[in-house]
């Protein structure tokens, strides 16, 4: 139903996969955890469409898995690295023309605070 969203491909996961942390082996055992590239594609749809974390489609895992997993990508910087990543993947297969850009107004604020 959300294939659009649920398949990263292969090429972008061999660069994202490298920078997520390694899942730890739980001890007293327990449920497994919602595979990394589940959860990633997850994170990704709720990034696209802007729905609420516990919108996310449960082919995910739950949005609360996708959310806790989101912040702990986050405070470990995974995000970040990612972005450059790609950027220099993207810059090298494509040629990036950096004299040009757009920016999101919202990323902007406004000059006399506008509402």
């Amino acid at each position: 139903m959300y294939k659009n969203y649920s398949e990263i491909p292969n090429e972008l996961w061999e660069k994202i996969a490298p920078l997520l942390p390694k899942e730890k082996p739980k001890p007293q055992g327990g449920r497994n955890r919602v595979p990394t590239r589940i959860v990633m594609a997850g994170i990704i749809y709720r990034m696209k469409t802007g729905c609420q974390w516990r919108a996310i489609p449960h082919e995910f895992g739950s949005g609360q898995t996708c959310h806790r997993r989101f912040q702990e990508w986050e405070r470990a910087g995974v995000f970040n690295k990612i972005y450059k990543s790609i950027l220099k993947y993207y810059n090298v297969k494509n040629k990036i023309s950096w004299t040009w850009a757009s920016m999101d107004s919202a990323m902007v604020k406004a000059p006399k605070g506008g509402a």
